[in-house]
């Protein structure tokens, strides 16, 4: 059977250099997608990356923010639309490129879209700046003077293919700052940036030749160099030993924003464990575990459950099984690769050796199963767990005393699901912000961030910006010189 070619990434419409392309190849029931994306020589790069600078200046930076939101909206909804042919290959292809379910790609994209429709992105600017017009022209400052926030000429992405539509984050927000960009795709998932910044310049020919999307293997550092010494942002995703790498490819006087590894967790309170809460409260926590199969920084891989509530802690775990065994039939897990199946293996093994000689570890479910959840009735420090639907549920006493076994894991934690109450939430949120986590939310959320929501505690616009300022003394010096002096 022949294979279904397609071509992905993108080049700016003004760039005429003959740049060499790759193939990237997936294979899905028994069928073969190659996916071609382009991939410029370092000194392509290097001239790419100019041209895009100046693009960018001509006519991207001469944009408002308004008219940016605008285009940005406009994309977005052909990608939420049905029978829109960007949306149509993106549902027909993703679950091939990925190994997803076609139902995972079809929620997932409409519920991380919607994220970027103009009423989000206005909040998302907001959430940076008192006064958007910082980011168009120069503003009175409340302190004398003014000043501008201007945004990279030119931002590179080096982005990750753990989670389909990742790319846009990073990707738009540097276009509400009015960056050019040069984003690198990864091999795992080149379609949906390439659709979108194919969709944006469709809609808008100013961004035409400010945008570029290609790809490379992973590694080559004569091209990380020759894109990142045009750059005044260098945005990277991906595990820490590949950020490391990155690092190293950087120049000192380039801002690097690092995007890595991260652990989140769950945390279910006594007053969520009553005969009717309790399973609403599995079947919430479930969802977060099935999305992308913990592929995000922002899966739970583990969660503390309170003992004192009417449905003990053993029995919740048993309506958390119950709720991913039912889920799994609606959304299959994806096909694992041999690593990620001797992981998962290993982990059961580790687990089930430690259930025969203590009582206080129950392994639910069997081996061949595609869902591992472990319950244990110690309370111990968090750990990653071996992904793709596998969760260790553990007793403690009081979730207040989290807090002290997290803390150990300080620079990787991100995201808490919390199911408390109003007063307990507020205590929580101090202790764990102590100690590291960024961000809290409600169970069935945790894969689903707020438009807006600080990245890793960071800031999505501000981190990206350096303000430029006009002080009171040279506005009244500039008086000395005006043609209505007295």
């Amino acid at each position: 059977m022949s294979a279904l070619q397609i071509t992905a990434g993108y080049l700016p419409a003004g760039f005429s250099e003959d740049v060499p392309w790759q193939t990237l190849q997936f294979e899905s029931a028994g069928q073969t997608l190659e996916v071609r994306v382009p991939s410029p020589t370092p000194a392509q790069l290097t001239a790419l990356a100019r041209h895009v600078r100046q693009a960018a200046q001509n006519n991207l930076q001469r944009m408002t923010v308004t008219e940016l939101i605008g285009v940005i909206d406009r994309a977005v909804a052909q990608l939420l639309d049905r029978d829109h042919p960007h949306r149509l290959q993106a549902q027909t292809l993703l679950p091939r490129i990925t190994g997803l379910d076609a139902d995972t790609v079809r929620l997932g994209l409409t519920g991380y879209l919607k994220t970027f429709r103009a009423p989000q992105l206005h909040r998302f600017v907001a959430e940076d700046f008192a006064n958007p017009k910082l980011l168009d022209e120069f503003q009175p400052r409340p302190k004398g003077g003014m000043a501008k926030a201007m945004g990279p000429g030119l931002m590179a992405h080096v982005w990750a293919g753990n989670v389909p539509g990742l790319p846009l984050w990073s990707l738009i927000s540097g276009l509400l700052v009015k960056a050019g960009h040069v984003g690198k795709v990864s091999s795992s998932e080149p379609l949906m940036a390439s659709l979108f910044v194919q969709a944006l310049v469709a809609l808008e020919p100013r961004l035409a030749d400010a945008l570029a999307v290609v790809g490379w293997k992973g590694g080559d550092t004569a091209r990380e160099q020759a894109l990142f010494a045009q750059a005044d942002v260098v945005a990277a995703y991906g595990g820490n030993a590949a950020l490391t790498q990155v690092r190293q490819q950087v120049p000192i006087t380039t801002r690097f924003l690092p995007f890595g590894h991260k652990l989140s967790f769950a945390m279910v309170a006594r007053s969520a464990l009553d005969a009717r809460q309790a399973p609403l409260t599995a079947q919430q926590l479930a969802h977060d575990v099935t999305r992308y199969d913990q592929q995000g920084c922002y899966s739970p891989q583990l969660v503390y459950v309170e003992r004192g509530g009417a449905v003990p802690p053993i029995e919740f775990a048993q309506q958390v099984h119950s709720a991913l065994q039912a889920l799994t039939h609606a959304h299959p897990r994806r096909r694992l690769s041999l690593e990620e199946s001797a992981a998962v293996a290993a982990w059961r093994q580790q687990h089930e050796l430690q259930s025969f000689n203590d009582a206080g570890i129950t392994l639910l479910g069997d081996a061949a199963s595609p869902v591992a959840v472990v319950f244990t009735e110690h309370a111990q420090a968090l750990s990653p767990s071996a992904l793709n639907r596998s969760l260790l549920v553990v007793a403690v006493d009081r979730l207040e005393a989290v807090a002290p076994l997290i803390a150990p894991q300080r620079d990787y934690l991100q995201t808490v699901g919390v199911a408390a109450d109003p007063q307990q939430l507020l205590a929580l949120a101090k202790q764990l912000g102590q100690v590291g986590v960024t961000r809290l939310c409600a169970l069935g959320a945790m894969t689903t961030p707020e438009a807006g929501w600080h990245h890793d505690g960071r800031f999505n616009l501000l981190d990206l910006v350096r303000m430029v300022e006009v002080e009171q003394s040279a506005e009244d010096a500039a008086e000395s010189f005006a043609p209505y002096r007295d």
